[in-house]
Formats: C-alpha cells, sequence, structure tokens
C-alpha cells in the first residue's frame, strides 16, 4: 500500500511540473511576441498550437482566437512552399465549409487611427485532394478587397494592403460566393506602419502590386528582421541595368531620414544603366486599368564617390518631371509619384553636370482602393457584440459587420439604411427567441437605441425586468413571453403600454405582474416597515450633505482670508508682490482675470504676475483650478508656476517669465520678422509635448480645454509652454474618458461637438492642437477675411488643397524656404487633428512622433530648402478633405 501512495505521489508530481513547465512555456511565447515582435499579429491558420518560427523569427499563434468557424487542414510537405519565410506557414490551412461568409477578427494592441500592413496568405496545394482549385472573395470589413482565383494547384497568391483603421477591430472575411469550391487561408498578418508613404489621399487603402529590391539576385525574398516592417522585397533584374553592390562596404543610414525604413540589405544593391545606356527605365501595365497607381522610388549612394565626381540625376514619372537630385552619403531619398491611371512609367536620367550615372535600388507599385464603405454604427456594434459575449451565442452567421453588407445581414437582425453611402446603419430590430439566453437581461441591449422591436421570448432569462428598456426611444414591441422573470414590470414600460406607445408581452413568466405584490403570500407589514427605513435613512444622508455643504462653504471662504495650499514655499504676502511688481507698475498683458505684471525676485529673476480683478465672477474657480493644478503637474512644456497669493486684498499668480510673448502675436501680419519653417515645427512639437504629457503622463489624464495660439508661450529662444490652465478638467479615474460640463474655450478653436454636447475628452484638445498647427503652417489667423466675408481656417485650408497648390497654403512670408515632404507631413498631421470625427483623430503620442519626423525632414534638408523651381516643375498632390 505504501508502495502504492508513493507511485500516486510521483506521478501527481511529475503532472503538475508538466503543467507548470507548458505554463512558463506559453508565457515565454506570449512575452517574446510583446518584445521581439512589437505591433505584430502574426497568425500561421490551421495549426493547434501558437510557436516561434526560427527561420523567420516570428512569433505565430493559431487562429482559434481569432474565429469561431472552420475545420484545420494540412498539405502534403511536397505540396508546401519552399521559401523558408514563408513554407512553415503554408503546409497548413483552414477551410470554411459552413456558412457564407466567415471572418477573422483582428483586435491590434495600437487599437484605431494607426495604419497597419494587412497581409493574407492563399496555397490550395490540392489539400482536399479533389484536384479543383476554388474560387472566392476576400473582405476587409463591409468592402470588397479581392477575388482569389488559382490557375493551378501549386499556385500561391499573397495579398497585402496598408489600411488606416479608424476602429479598434479588422474583419478579414472569406465568402463563398457560389462559384465552386471552399473558401480557405494559409496564413494572416498585420504589422504596424508609421509611414505617410502608405497612406494614400484622403487616407484610401494601399494595395502593393510590386515591390522590388533592384540589382538582389536570390530565390528568396528579404523580410523580416531585415526588414522592421516584416515587407516582402523581391529580386528584380533588367537587361538594360548594370547590376552594383556594396558587399565589401559598411553602409550607414541616418534613422531621422528613412522615414520608410527601407532595410540596410535592400539598399546593398542597386542598379546603373547598362552597356552604351545612360539611364534607367521602367514600364508598367496593370490588369486593373481603372485604379489609381502609386510609385514610390528608394535612393542611397553605395559606391565610394571619388574627388570631383557627382551623381545628379532627373526622375520622370508618367511625363511629372521630379526636380534634379543629388545623393548624399548616409541618406536615404525617397520619391512618391503622383497617381496615375493604370499605367506606371519612370526614367531616371543623369544632369547634364553629373559625372555618373543614375542610380535605382528599390522601388515599389501600389494601388488606391476605396474600401470606405460606411459600417454599421460603432455602438451598435459594441452593444451586439457584448449581448454575442455575454449569452455565448454561437450562431454560424454572426460574424464580421452585424449589418452590412445587406446580403450577409446576421440572422434575427433587422438594420435601417442598408448600403445607403449617407448614413451609418443602425439595428432596429433584435430577434432572439429560443436562443438559450440565459441569466438576466444584459445592459447592452440599452445602447441600441434605434431598437423598435425586442424578442427575447422562450429562453432561460431570470431577474427582473430592467428599467433601461423602457428608455429606449424606438422601442415598440417588446416579447418577454416563456422565460423565467419575475417582480414588477417597471413603471415607465407599462405607462407606454397604456398609452398605446409599446405592446408588450409577458405570458409564461409566473413570478412576474404589472403591480405589486406579486406574490398574495407575502405580509403586508413589510412594506410599511421598508418605507419607514428608507425615510430615516434618507433624513440621515441629508443631514450629513447639509453639515458637509456647510464646512466646505467655510473653508472656501476662509480661501480668500488665508493660505490656498499649506505650503510657504509657493507662497508671496500681499507686500511682497506690491514689491516684486514695483507698485504694479508695467502692464504686459492682460485677459478675462484681470492683469498680467512684469515682475522682478530678489535674485533679479524676471517674473510675470497675474493679478485677479475684483470684477472677475469666473477667475476665482479659475483661479484656484490653475493653483492646484500647477502645484503638482510639471513639465518643461508647461509654463511653471512659481508661487500665489490669495489675501483679502489681493489674488495673484506668480509664473515664470516669458520673453517673446505668445505665439499669435509671433504670426500676426503685423510682425516684421517671420519664424523660419523649422522654427514653426520646434514649437509645434514643444507644444505636443506638452499636451501629451498632460493626456499620457499625467495619471489620472489632464484634459486642457482652451489650447490656442495665445496660451503658447515663448522663451527668449522661442522654446514653447502651455499655459493658462484655468478651465483644465482633471479626469477623476484612470478609466474615466471624458468631463461633461458647461461649453468653455475659445471660438475657432473649439471642438464644434462640444458646443452642443458639453462632453470635453482628449481629442478636443487634438482637435484644438490641429488649429494651432494649421496656423503655424499657413501664417493665416483661425478666422480669416476673404473680401467681404470669413470663413473658418479649416474650410480655407480645404479649399487651397483642392487646387493641390502647397504655395497657396503655406505662409506666403516663409517664400518657399521649407522642405517639400517636411510641409506635406505637416498638413496631413494638421488635417487628421480637426477631422470631424473624434474617433478618427490621432492621439497625441502618435501626433509628436509624426511633427518629429517632420522636424526631422527639415532639419535634414539642411541649406537647399528653396521649392520655388520644384513647385514650378511638378504639379503637387496633397491630401483631400477626409
Amino acid at each position: 500500500m505504501c508502495g502504492e501512495k508513493t507511485l500516486v505521489l510521483v506521478i501527481e508530481i511529475w503532472i503538475y511540473f508538466v503543467l507548470l513547465s507548458a505554463t512558463f512555456g506559453s508565457s515565454n511565447l506570449a512575452k517574446m511576441n510583446n518584445e521581439e515582435n512589437p505591433g505584430f499579429i502574426s497568425i500561421d491558420c490551421g495549426v493547434d498550437a501558437d510557436y516561434i518560427d526560427e527561420d523567420a523569427g516570428i512569433y505565430f499563434k493559431s487562429d482559434s482566437e481569432f474565429v469561431s468557424t472552420g475545420k484545420n487542414k494540412n498539405l502534403q510537405p511536397e505540396d508546401g512552399s519552399s521559401n523558408p519565410y514563408f513554407g512553415k506557414q503554408l503546409l497548413n490551412l483552414r477551410s470554411f465549409e459552413e456558412g457564407t461568409r466567415n471572418c477573422y477578427t483582428l483586435k491590434p494592441e495600437q487599437g484605431r487611427d494607426n495604419n497597419y500592413l494587412i497581409r493574407a496568405h492563399f496555397l490550395y496545394g490540392n489539400y482536399d485532394g479533389k484536384n479543383q482549385t476554388p474560387t472566392f472573395d476576400l473582405y476587409l470589413g463591409v468592402n470588397f478587397w479581392t477575388k482569389v482565383r488559382f490557375k493551378d494547384l501549386t499556385e500561391w497568391w499573397i495579398f497585402e494592403i496598408f489600411h488606416f483603421s479608424s476602429s479598434d477591430t479588422i474583419d478579414v472575411c472569406l465568402i463563398n460566393t457560389g462559384d465552386g469550391g471552399i473558401p480557405f487561408i494559409s496564413a494572416l498578418e498585420l504589422r504596424q506602419v508609421n509611414s505617410s508613404s502608405y497612406i494614400g489621399q484622403s487616407f484610401s487603402t494601399l494595395e502593393t502590386l510590386s515591390r522590388f529590391d533592384v540589382g538582389y539576385v536570390s530565390e528568396y525574398n528579404i523580410r523580416y528582421k531585415d526588414d522592421p516592417y516584416d515587407r516582402s522585397w523581391w529580386s528584380i533584374n533588367d537587361n538594360d541595368w548594370a547590376l552594383v553592390n556594396s558587399s565589401m562596404l559598411h553602409i550607414g543610414i541616418q534613422e531621422n531620414n528613412d522615414n520608410n525604413k527601407v532595410p540596410v540589405e535592400v539598399f546593398r544593391t542597386a542598379a546603373v544603366p547598362g552597356i552604351n545606356r545612360s539611364s534607367l527605365s521602367y514600364s508598367y501595365t496593370s490588369s486593373y486599368t481603372w485604379y489609381d497607381l502609386y510609385v514610390n522610388l528608394y535612393f542611397l549612394e553605395i559606391q565610394k564617390i571619388l574627388p570631383g565626381q557627382r551623381r545628379k540625376f532627373k526622375v520622370t514619372i508618367n511625363g511629372d518631371d521630379y526636380g534634379a537630385f543629388t545623393l548624399e552619403n548616409s541618406k536615404p531619398l525617397t520619391i512618391r509619384s503622383n497617381k496615375s491611371r493604370g499605367v506606371v512609367n519612370f526614367t531616371i536620367n543623369p544632369t547634364q553636370d553629373s559625372t555618373l550615372p543614375p542610380i535605382l535600388n528599390a522601388f515599389e507599385i501600389l494601388r488606391e482602393l476605396n474600401l470606405t464603405k460606411p459600417t454599421t454604427n460603432q455602438a451598435d456594434v459594441d452593444a451586439i457584440m457584448e449581448i454575442k459575449q455575454v449569452y455565448k451565442i454561437n450562431k454560424m452567421d454572426w460574424q464580421g459587420d452585424p449589418c452590412l453588407p445587406s446580403m450577409y445581414i446576421w440572422t434575427g437582425l433587422s438594420c435601417s439604411n442598408n448600403d445607403k453611402i449617407a448614413e451609418l446603419s443602425k439595428i432596429i430590430s433584435l430577434n432572439l427567441s429560443s436562443s438559450s439566453l440565459r441569466g438576466e437581461i444584459a445592459s447592452a441591449f440599452s445602447n441600441i437605441r434605434a431598437m423598435q422591436k425586442l424578442d427575447l421570448s422562450f429562453n432561460e432569462l431570470t431577474g427582473t425586468v430592467p428599467e433601461f428598456l423602457g428608455q429606449l426611444p424606438n422601442l415598440k414591441l417588446l416579447n418577454l413571453n416563456g422565460n423565467k422573470l419575475s417582480g414588477v414590470i417597471p413603471r415607465i414600460l407599462v405607462e407606454k403600454v397604456e398609452t398605446g406607445v409599446l405592446q408588450l408581452s409577458f405570458d409564461g413568466n409566473p413570478k412576474l405582474c404589472l403591480t405589486a405584490p406579486c406574490e398574495k403570500t407575502k405580509k403586508h407589514l413589510i412594506l410599511p416597515i421598508i418605507v419607514s427605513i428608507v425615510a430615516i435613512l434618507v433624513f440621515l444622508i441629508l443631514s450629513i450633505m447639509i453639515i458637509i455643504w456647510i464646512m466646505k462653504r467655510n473653508r472656501v471662504s476662509k480661501g480668500r482670508k488665508g493660505s490656498l495650499v499649506e505650503s510657504k514655499n509657493h507662497s508671496f504676502t500681499y507686500s511682497e508682490i506690491m514689491s516684486i511688481t514695483n507698485n504694479f507698475r508695467d502692464v504686459i498683458g492682460e485677459g478675462g482675470f484681470g492683469k498680467v505684471y512684469l515682475g522682478n525676485l530678489s535674485d533679479g529673476t524676471q517674473v510675470a504676475v497675474k493679478v485677479l480683478s475684483e470684477s472677475s465672477n469666473q477667475g476665482y474657480k479659475e483661479f484656484l483650478a490653475e493653483v492646484e493644478l500647477l502645484l503638482v503637474v510639471h513639465h518643461r512644456n508647461l509654463v511653471p508656476l512659481i508661487g500665489y497669493c490669495n489675501e483679502e486684498e489681493i489674488m495673484a499668480l506668480v509664473y515664470e517669465y516669458m520673453e517673446n510673448g505668445n505665439l499669435q502675436q509671433h504670426l500676426s501680419e503685423t510682425r516684421a520678422e517671420a519664424m523660419s519653417w523649422e522654427e514653426r515645427l520646434q514649437v509645434a512639437v514643444d507644444a505636443a509635448h506638452g499636451l501629451e504629457y498632460l493626456h499620457n503622463g499625467c495619471k489620472p489624464p489632464i484634459i486642457h480645454r482652451d489650447f490656442k495660439s495665445s496660451n503658447i508661450l515663448l522663451t527668449r529662444d522661442l522654446q514653447a509652454k502651455i499655459s493658462d490652465f484655468g478651465l483644465s478638467r482633471v479626469l477623476t479615474t484612470l478609466k474615466d474618458t471624458h468631463v461633461t460640463t458647461q461649453p468653455a474655450g475659445t471660438f475657432g478653436y473649439l471642438d464644434p461637438t462640444c458646443r452642443a454636447s458639453g462632453i470635453f475628452n482628449k481629442k478636443t484638445d487634438t482637435y484644438s492642437f490641429g488649429v494651432v498647427l494649421l496656423e503655424l503652417i499657413t501664417g493665416q489667423p483661425v478666422i480669416v477675411p476673404i473680401g467681404d466675408y470669413h470663413c473658418h481656417l479649416i474650410q480655407w485650408t480645404y479649399s487651397s488643397i483642392e487646387r493641390g497648390d502647397i504655395k497657396s497654403i503655406v505662409d506666403p512670408k516663409l517664400q518657399g524656404e521649407f522642405n517639400l515632404s517636411s510641409a506635406w507631413k505637416a498638413v496631413e498631421i494638421a488635417l487628421s487633428c480637426v477631422a470631424p470625427n473624434a474617433r478618427q483623430r490621432p492621439d497625441m503620442s502618435y501626433v509628436l512622433a509624426e511633427l518629429k519626423e517632420s522636424l526631422s525632414l527639415e532639419m535634414a534638408s539642411g541649406d537647399d530648402k528653396s521649392i520655388t523651381t520644384l513647385l514650378n516643375e511638378q504639379d503637387l498632390s496633397l491630401p483631400s478633405v477626409r
């Protein structure tokens, strides 16, 4: 017996260690995904477990957490690909024999308002033994992406797009069109890509048609880890080109100049004109003749340039000339074409004063896809997804968008505005009768605001009927028959029934009734006791609230007589303020709170003293808010509070003195000397630093609510610092996303949606920042005078963009002294910040990163900043209104 017990104990310990090892193994795999592959989602479709692909250096997940339908299938090893980067992922697949639409739901950690590379792989390989290649459709959300068809059994397809996502989830759907065969997929990948070269006009989607590493000779492609975005670079050679490489040289690339993060291994090879040729040419005609195409050309000097030699060339793409370019060591050059219809032709010619032939390292050809069909209202989508999760609903067609396309609408749903361009579709009817629902009625139903009919009959629902059902404004029919609900039906529902607004059914719920008491066995004594207890509790609560209010009022009234905060280091007396300001002699500003005086501390430090006017009603609240915030918040791009005075005679704030005034003054037309483009970008970066700190560096976050150019102050060295926090609000907890209050801020800078709703959040500040950035770019005021009328700066910018002329957008006082790519990126950032839909606006951390790139482009251009000649030679294309 002892031996048997010992054996059992050994087996239990062994099992424990096996499970523990598996747990740590999974944890290490997940950690590897987060640390080694940031911004990646890599799905090997059809495998049972996650793994690390040693050849590719990528952590792959099984698709079990991304899709709920389909079956795993395997190919024979001889039918798979021999490519070491893709071969393992192509040895298995997931096929979808059931259902018309089957969808993978991707939830990138970076969330909405980001650009992603999305890539889908397909290899049939006769996995089903039918020797019949299938044909089916591939959708991105509600939009048709492409048709998947094969010429033979071993043909391998990769479809790759760059998509700017405005939602937190991305659906990739396979559609059985009935053309023959079962839809399947071999692998699905997503990578975050921060490059403006992969964003089309109006944030349209771009599909990769070709991506070539010129001069590269290999049967394999260059991919991750060489390429941080995990793009695939394929080899290409032309009989008219001569190949060169730098295998013997060290190549260094200045990261600040490489927006597109082209791998060093790609830059290591290149082509120059062949024998008896002086130029490089390439022609491409797409089978998609009705699509707009772009080409990206990449250049880097990889040969040793001797004294007196110069490589200078001109680029012509589809008849448009793109200036004259000289390559500099370690500085990559990217040229992005204007869009053209169906054809790409480019030629690279040497200039007359060039001693070396032109060079080309790599290029890409992309087509623009219009994947902009409206989706179902996001609130409805979130609600129905929560309902699906709460009740574990596993219906075959409950995948992808609930309402769209209308031919694939979920069973049990009716929706409005199906397939209409102008409006988002909304759920108006939901039939979940006999769906095995258990538990209470979920609160998510209350978020489907347009719902007219709700059928929850013949399920196992318990608990009471929630009052929020009566608050659905459009509900006309509610069927609760055949459940286990109990209690009294809320009065708001009964009133709607009595007035004929609502048709209510609740038969088959024995413990559910219209009026109390529902059960006759209840004693009549219980209700009076409950009423008495409630009355006593209400009296006690009201008494406590009155006492707290009186104490709070006393503290506020004493605040004007005593110190605001028990911190002697920040407190000044009235006499000290008089001395600092020399009896309030020099006025340097004035606002709704009162006047600002120039002052000097005892050590000679200059300060600005803001004194509250007695006639300012709102000023006292703003005074309190600003002191309380600035005593605990500190950042190099926020104007620091040196101290304050809070006495009966005076209330004042003492700040660091900013020698160069505010940004609005510097952008004024009356100012003789204009800020340079680099100075403007640096001011924008400084201000973005400060705002990003308030939003993401402070816990809980802080919303400024009055961000404008006059509240951006400048030091002697033009360092920008944000000021005036009187209207700022702190989110109560980290989970809060907004505050609801009376509309505040300044006309022109205030998000229009806030004036009606009174709801302020981070994206409210982002809108205001976008307006200030447009001021910096254009030099125009927020309200632009045009003849006899005025328009907002945003509309003025849009009208200028439609003309496609950057000279009419960038401040003419700069006289063309700025880098074209830098200006273009700045305009794109500003327009993304002022998008009408707040969800489409980026977070300030993204805005800051993009502005830094724009500043890097400007700084890298050196002294050769004039674009006057370039503007005359080409037709510039700027982003249109989203």
